[in-house]
């Protein structure tokens, strides 16, 4: 399986949410953007619930979900421990250390704790960027975030389907380029799909997709109108303020 860097991290306080949640991060290479939140966002999760984070870094977003839906239960894994011990500090820091918590592992692994006990909901940022096709960062912990290892797309997909329960959701944020894979080994373990593009621009095309489906169920796929994140000016729309500001929820379909 991968090695994972072990460096110590120089770290800073930023805040996602207006405010609401409170990020320790990495002060260089890997930092946050919306897409983590923007996932969280479009988690159907309801009170009662559990909820798999896979690939979650600092813990963005289980800690976005956490602070959004509460009494539901999150469990977020990343191959990095140095992301990990962050996630657990960011945890602490915005109280939700009983709702929320974060391990170090492999999702290739099959004895990875979430396997033995599947979630309601699971969602997924996974690496955007094919192995042996894109420019690899010199920071070791962005290098791994954003380009595939030895777990590839389907890779993802098939671990999103083993941490879920029957009938449960996999939820993925992706690059669209990637569309076409994406679905392809989605509609193998999931059905009634659900596509929400979302776009940086009006009539601009979507740059980012989000994917959702229910576990061993079936039904059409269905094409969502999708989000328009920023307006002309670059400003962000009203309705992705209300999502990456005012914590609203994404619905999957309008």
């Amino acid at each position: 399986m991968t090695s994972t860097p072990t460096q110590t991290l120089e770290d800073k306080t930023d805040a996602v949410l207006d405010g609401r949640v409170m990020l320790r991060q990495p002060a260089a290479g890997y930092r946050v953007a919306i897409d983590p939140i923007l996932l969280a966002a479009a988690c159907p999760a309801a009170a009662g619930e559990t909820i798999v984070d896979l690939g979650c870094g600092i813990g963005t977003a289980a800690l976005c979900v956490a602070t959004r839906v509460s009494g539901v239960q999150c469990v977020g894994v990343d191959l990095q421990p140095a992301l990990i011990d962050l996630a657990q500090e960011n945890a602490r820091a915005n109280g939700l250390q009983d709702r929320v918590r974060f391990f170090a592992g492999d999702i290739l692994d099959p004895a990875l704790p979430i396997y033995a006990e599947p979630a309601d909901q699971v969602i997924v940022n996974p690496p955007y960027l094919k192995r042996g096709q894109a420019t690899v960062s010199e920071n070791p912990i962005k290098a791994l975030a954003t380009v595939e290892g030895e777990a590839d797309l389907k890779a993802w997909i098939k671990a999103a389907a083993r941490a879920a329960k029957p009938g449960g959701r996999a939820t993925f944020i992706h690059r669209a380029d990637r569309l076409p894979e994406l679905l392809a080994a989605f509609a193998v373990q999931f059905g009634g799909i659900v596509i929400l593009p979302l776009h940086p621009k009006e009539n601009v095309p979507a740059q980012r997709v989000i994917v959702s489906g229910r576990l061993g169920q079936r039904g059409p796929a269905v094409l969502s109108p999708g989000l328009i994140l920023h307006q002309a000016d670059g400003a962000f729309t009203a309705a992705a303020q209300r999502i990456l500001r005012d914590g609203a929820s994404l619905p999957l379909i309008p």
